[in-house]
Order: structure tokens, then C-alpha cells, then sequence
């Protein structure tokens, strides 16, 4: 027999040798998980637990090394996953390997109106955190599209708490399918740039439950969502990354949430509501987490060295540190160590044709009229007819992926409109010349990531607007490719947009470009409505999302008819800003306190509207849209009819299936989106006149016809009671509004709720 070793002599001397004969508990995959964790955290010491729960640099926490827990690494990733930057610098780290492809922004996703599609985005964005070794990546947003001016609008889902509900669950089961956590966010009432850090949210109960929580408590009791990450703005003068109302009282205790609560970059602002108030893990910009800080001073941070001194003065309880440890371990079990997780891809060519394939159903057709009677609609471009193309306008040219704070992405590749449209029309002979038109940001930089794009200009805005003028004359189609870009004030975290209309004049050249050619194409890429001073006259009018790698051959594959457009918007576009609540009534962005010295100075934005936000304050008001909510056209044509109801009663713990054929008229294949809202005329409290309730994309050849069935439950047909602090529908009357648009509701079918 060998010699036993002196260590291990010591160890069978002090009773501990049977760690060489079985695995320990915590480390055990056969074992119960929360078995794992409370026998890991037996063995962690007071250093190890604080370790966990804040960050180590920017976007990593510790692990714990002595027990085989290795490091978390999270990232930002609504869109694609964002490139390694330096351990304590925001600037890229310059590494090789971590270029991605973008993913179509999230307003694109929701314009899809299709489940499965938000499905195959969550699982190929998820490959792509997998492969780059992420364990949490920091999306979807689904903060309330609530006024336009918005910069972080195109990160998130629309307006409509249902649609924002049904969208996010695939995406997350998607995503976590991949072993990555998602972290939804910014819980919650985030519906605006300025002054984030200030901002105090000022707003009923009702409208808080039946607006502002629905995606993200389905995003926890429906996806089983890993993360959430907490808001900078303020709920009841209280931060909401430490916010108890929201995190201890809603998200942890009405949901039963059982994972972690991440706090955004800088949002915790003491210990003591740290420590009470919901949040589990600290990450931040600075050493203090707000406004100052020194090179590697993580150990500073509020949920560092204070809580542990806290700790051992007596002020802090260690089981309150447990109950952060337990979720911050159960999120390891869950990520890091879980061994099946797989080991991800990147740019391949399957993610590649995922992002081109969302953003192509994505991409709403808005209009697309006769240019005269003698002459078809513009779109799609028919090129056996259209010999020569003029494409005009900065972001024809201009990459989207670089810039808008947090979703600024390092690709591998990025396909401008332009080159799409280009390739496209040449292929069929087409000639094609291009103008700048305007001049809008010709920035191309951020954290060091750079385009590597000239968009400098000498002409004057005179001369820009002359030359595509001339240049239309001679062409048989011109396409006018603008909207808004990713620099401050416009599409950006950190900042909304100062103005509705479209920036840089881009009104007065489109008027003057239709003025020299009719047979114009206008193609807004945005994540925003904006006023369109030539809506009535511009003939085709596109939605063209900010769609990340595939952007320009997704517009030139719809432009061109490969593709036929099924979006739909996933927002209200009205003609002006004072047609919007906040606007309306002038709470936006709100009313400064008093300022006090010692306190930190806040802005009250009172959510005057109530329930009453984007389609249901519409009609309220009667204000007629220029685009509706649930709106987009199609290159065929499609028919409606024979609503049908399984019953004609509802008891309050069924179901009531309606079902409506759909029928292709047209001579295209093409995708129609049903829509089922539901009208409550007589109720205790003011109810919106219809609100959406169910949803089905049904594909159909042309001539072909098929039912589709949408099923809605109690509630569907429920308001939140706030007396009873519970969601309650009563008995009674309600009818079901069957269409293809919130203001094209052709059908309709009373029911009565028993």
C-alpha cells in the first residue's frame, strides 16, 4: 500500500476524509437544487456571501472560487450581446472574438405579432450569450411605449400590456432554453429618458397594475424569468432598484418570484434601502454606484464592505444577506452550473437568417397607394416596369447597430439599405443612383467601437435638396430612406427626443421630392412615430424598424415583393404630439419639487391619463389616428367574416373561443394578423371603449381560406379593483371586436359573463 500523503493523513485525522469518497452535496446534480444551495451556503464564509452580491467590474460578480462556483458574467443584450469591455472601463476591450449579429430592435419584434418568431429570437440570441460565455443577459425590455419622444421606445414592446404580455414569454423561454438567463427590465414605469435618475412616478394603482406590471409579471409567472432588473427612475419617492413597494411587496411576494433582482448600473443609492428592499445584486458605473468613484474600488460599493461592517456592528442580520445569497445561487444552478447548457454559436448563418426573417414580418407596409388610376401602387417595385431607382437619404447609408447607449452593438457584419436595395435591383437589371438628400449625425463611435464610416458633407442643405430633385426627375421610382438614427435626442438611452417632427428638415425634402417625382417610397427607420408633414401625399409609406444586420436585405426583400409585409404597429401614430396623453396634458416630463439642500432633488410626473395610454386615449378623445395600433398592409388582400362563439355565456373559471375565417382575395401568399378586443359598455368603473385581448398570424396562399380560433378567459374581461387590491370581473354583457386594425374592427359578437 502507498504512503497516504501528509495532507491526507490530516484530513482522515480530523474527520473530513470522506470528501474523496463522495461529492458534496452542494456540487451533487442529483440533488434537489434548493438542497445544493442551502448546503452551499453553510459552507460559504460572511466575505464569500458579499462577494456574490455586487459587482467585481463592470458587468461580472464573483463567484466563489474555494467551492468550485465560478465568476457571473453578465451582459448587456436586448438585441444582440454587447462587446467585452475593459475590467473597470466602459471602452471595448478590443478583443477579436466578440463581434455579433444584431438582432432586429424589439419594437420590430412586437410588430411581428407573432409568437413564434419572438420564440427564434430568444433561442439564437441566447446561442450567441452561450457561446461568448454569458450567464445573464440584460433584456427584454418591456417598459410601456407611453409618449413618443422616448429615446429608449425602440428597446422595448409597444404600448399594449397584452401584446407586450404575450411577446415576452417566448423570448425568455427561449433564451433561458440556452442555460442564459434573461433579466427583464427596467421594472418598472420607465417610459422616459430625461431626468431618469430624478423622475418620480406619480400614478393610480389601476393604471399601474392594468398598464405597467402585466409584461412583467408575465414575464415571472409565465416564463419563470431568471432576472429582473430594477429602474432608475423613483415609485413613491422611493428608487426603484430598491423600491419595497415594487420589489419586496409585488415582484417578490404577490408574484413569487424566486430569482434575482439586479439593480441597474448605478441605481442603488444607499445601504439601508439596499439591504431591505428587494435587491439582490449591485452592479454600478462608479465606486459609490451614482457619481464618483476610483480605478478597481468594488469593495466600495453599497452592498460591499458597508453591508458586511453592518453586518458585524449588529445593524444588518446575515439572514437577510441570505435570502440575496439563496437567489443569487439558485441563478448559478440555473446558468454557470448547469451542465447541460450546451455551448452556443455565434454569427452563424441560422442567426443570420432568424434576424432577417424577423425583421422582414416585422416591417409594416403603412401605406401604398395609386400613384393615378392608369398606374398600380408603388410598392412592391415592379422591376420588369421600373428600369431606374433613385434611393435619397442619410440612413440609406448610415449604420444602426453602433450607438443608443446600452443596445450599441460591435457586428460582424451590418448591411446597410442602400447596399441591400442595390444588390437587389441590379440583379434584375435595374439602375440605381443614390442622393444624401439631408444631412443629419455623422457620428459613427461608442465606447471605442467605431463604424468606420465617412457620412461627412460639404454641400449645404440647399444644394443636398437641389441635386436629389434633379436627380429624381429622371428616374422611375425614387425611395426616400430616413427617420430617425441612434444619436443623442433621438433613438438613445439617456435622452428623448426634443421634437416630434422628423429631424434634420427631413420634412421639407421629402415634400420637395415628391413635388419633382410622385412615384416616391418614404421608409422610416425609427423606433418611434414622428409627424409626417406629406402623409396625405407620399403614395407608400414603410416602417422600417431599427433592424439590425439583416436591416437592408430585409427592406429590399420587402420593398421588392420577395417578402410580403405582414407587420403590424405595435404602437399609436398620431398626426401631432399634443394627440398623445402625456402631452395632452401636459405631465411630460414633470414638475420639479422645491429643491433642498441635503435632498436629492426630484421631479414629480403625474400619469394623469390613467388606463387611458396610446389606442384606448385615442378613443376616449376621438382623436383619429394616422396610423393605428394593430395596423399594416399587405401586397394582397384579405377577407374577414363568419365570427362564430363557442357559447354564448362565459362562467367565471371557463373559456370562450371565438372563431372568424380568413380568406386570401389577393394573388400574393401573404400573413394576415387577426385581432380580438373586448368592449365592456357597462361597469362599475370607466373602462377603455375596447382593449386587446387576443391575437393569431395566420398564413394563407392565395385563394386559400382557413378558421382561426382565439380563446380569452375571465381575464380577459377583468379590471383591477383597487378597494379589493385584487383583479375583478363582473357579471354582465360584453362584446367582442373582431379585425385586422384597433380602428378596423369589422366584427363583432356580444357574450355575457355569468
Amino acid at each position: 500500500m502507498k504512503k497516504l500523503s501528509i495532507l491526507a493523513s490530516l484530513l482522515l485525522l480530523f474527520g473530513v476524509g470522506s470528501i474523496f469518497a463522495q461529492t458534496p452535496v452542494y456540487l451533487d446534480d442529483t440533488k434537489p437544487v434548493e438542497e445544493r444551495i442551502e448546503d452551499a451556503l453553510s459552507r460559504m464564509t460572511l466575505r464569500e456571501k458579499i462577494n456574490v452580491i455586487h459587482a467585481q467590474s463592470k458587468f461580472s460578480s464573483a463567484g466563489v472560487k474555494r467551492l468550485g462556483f465560478p465568476d457571473f458574467w453578465t451582459d448587456d443584450g436586448p438585441m444582440g450581446v454587447r462587446p467585452d469591455v475593459l475590467w473597470d472601463e466602459w471602452e471595448q476591450a478590443g478583443q477579436t472574438n466578440d463581434s455579433c449579429v444584431a438582432f432586429p430592435a424589439l419594437t420590430c419584434l412586437a410588430a411581428t405579432f407573432n409568437r413564434d418568431m419572438s420564440h427564434l429570437y430568444g433561442v439564437s440570441l441566447g446561442e450567441e450569450g452561450l457561446y461568448r460565455g454569458k450567464a445573464m443577459l440584460l433584456g427584454p425590455g418591456i417598459n410601456i411605449y407611453r409618449t413618443p419622444l422616448g429615446g429608449r421606445n425602440f428597446e422595448y414592446m409597444g404600448e399594449d400590456p397584452y401584446l407586450t404580455s404575450q411577446m415576452v414569454v417566448p423570448y425568455i423561454t427561449g433564451m433561458q432554453s440556452k442555460g442564459v438567463a434573461a433579466c427583464v427590465k427596467h421594472f418598472c414605469l420607465n417610459n422616459d429618458e430625461i431626468y431618469r435618475n430624478n423622475v418620480n412616478a406619480v400614478i393610480s394603482d389601476r393604471a399601474l397594475y392594468e398598464i405597467y406590471l402585466p409584461g412583467f409579471r408575465a414575464a415571472v409567472q409565465d416564463a419563470k424569468v431568471m432576472g429582473v432588473m430594477g429602474g432608475y427612475n423613483l415609485y413613491k419617492g422611493q428608487h426603484n432598484s430598491t423600491n419595497k413597494i415594487l420589489l419586496c411587496d409585488i415582484l417578490k411576494g404577490e408574484w413569487g418570484f424566486d430569482g434575482v433582482v439586479v439593480s441597474d448600473w448605478g441605481a442603488v443609492h444607499n445601504t439601508d434601502e439596499a439591504v431591505l428592499n428587494g435587491v439582490d445584486m449591485e452592479f454600478g458605473s462608479w465606486t459609490n454606484g451614482l457619481n464618483w468613484g476610483q480605478s478597481n474600488a468594488y469593495d466600495n460599493y453599497f452592498m460591499a464592505d458597508p453591508y458586511m461592517k453592518g453586518i458585524l456592528e449588529g445593524k444588518y442580520s446575515e439572514e437577510q444577506l441570505n435570502d440575496k445569497v439563496r437567489r443569487v445561487l439558485r441563478t448559478f444552478y440555473r446558468t454557470t452550473m448547469n451542465k447541460h447548457k450546451g455551448f452556443g454559436f455565434l454569427c452563424s448563418d441560422e442567426h443570420y437568417a432568424a434576424a432577417k426573417r424577423i425583421a422582414e414580418e416585422g416591417i409594416v407596409l403603412l401605406k401604398n397607394s395609386k400613384v393615378s388610376k392608369k398606374e398600380g401602387p408603388v410598392l412592391p417595385i415592379d422591376t420588369k416596369r421600373v428600369k431606374k431607382v433613385l434611393i435619397v437619404g442619410e440612413n440609406a447609408l448610415k449604420m444602426m447597430t453602433v450607438g443608443g447607449g446600452s443596445s450599441s452593438l460591435k457586428v460582424q457584419k451590418e448591411i446597410i439599405p442602400f447596399d441591400g436595395l442595390k444588390a437587389r435591383l441590379e440583379k434584375d437589371g435595374v439602375e440605381v443612383s443614390y442622393q444624401r438628400g439631408y444631412v443629419g449625425d455623422i457620428g459613427g463611435e461608442y465606447n471605442g467601437v467605431k463604424t468606420g464610416q465617412d457620412l461627412s458633407e460639404s454641400r449645404t442643405a440647399e444644394q443636398l435638396i437641389a441635386d436629389a430633385c434633379e436627380a429624381a426627375k429622371g428616374v422611375d421610382v425614387v425611395i426616400f430612406i430616413g427617420g430617425l438614427n441612434k444619436a443623442d435626442h433621438q433613438d438613445a438611452e439617456g435622452s428623448d427626443r426634443e421634437s416630434y417632427d422628423l429631424p434634420y428638415g427631413q420634412n421639407q425634402v421629402v415634400e420637395a421630392l415628391y413635388k419633382a417625382n410622385p412615384h416616391l417610397a418614404y421608409v422610416n427607420i425609427s423606433g418611434n412615430a414622428a409627424h409626417l408633414s406629406f402623409v396625405k401625399q407620399v403614395p407608400a409609406i414603410v416602417q422600417g424598424w431599427f433592424n439590425g444586420s439583416e436591416a437592408g436585405e430585409a427592406i429590399a426583400s420587402v420593398l421588392c415583393g420577395d417578402a410580403n409585409p405582414s407587420g403590424k404597429l405595435p404602437m399609436t401614430w398620431n398626426d401631432k404630439l399634443e394627440d398623445y396623453a402625456p402631452h395632452a396634458l401636459n405631465t411630460y416630463p414633470g414638475t420639479w419639487r422645491p429643491e433642498e439642500e441635503g435632498v436629492e432633488h426630484i421631479i414629480d410626473e403625474e400619469y394623469k391619463e390613467g388606463i387611458y395610454v396610446g389606442y384606448r386615449w385615442n378613443d376616449l378623445k376621438k382623436v383619429k389616428p394616422v396610423f393605428a395600433f394593430g395596423h399594416g398592409l399587405s401586397y394582397t388582400t384579405f377577407q374577414l367574416s363568419n365570427l362564430r362563439q363557442s357559447a354564448d355565456e362565459m362562467a367565471q373559471d371557463g373559456t370562450l373561443t371565438f372563431t372568424v375565417n380568413v380568406k386570401n382575395t389577393g394573388d400574393r401568399a401573404g400573413a394576415e394578423v387577426v385581432q380580438l378586443y373586448i368592449n365592456d359598455a357597462v361597469a362599475s368603473v370607466d373602462r377603455p371603449y375596447k382593449e386587446l385581448k387576443g391575437f393569431e398570424k395566420v398564413y394563407l396562399e392565395p385563394g386559400e381560406a382557413k378558421d382561426v380560433n382565439i380563446t380569452i378567459d375571465v381575464n380577459a374581461l377583468s379590471f383591477f379593483d383597487e378597494a379589493a387590491h385584487a383583479f375583478k370581473a363582473e357579471p354582465g354583457e360584453f362584446t367582442a371586436l373582431v379585425g385586422n386594425a384597433s380602428d378596423n374592427l369589422t366584427l363583432k359578437s356580444k357574450f355575457v359573463l355569468k
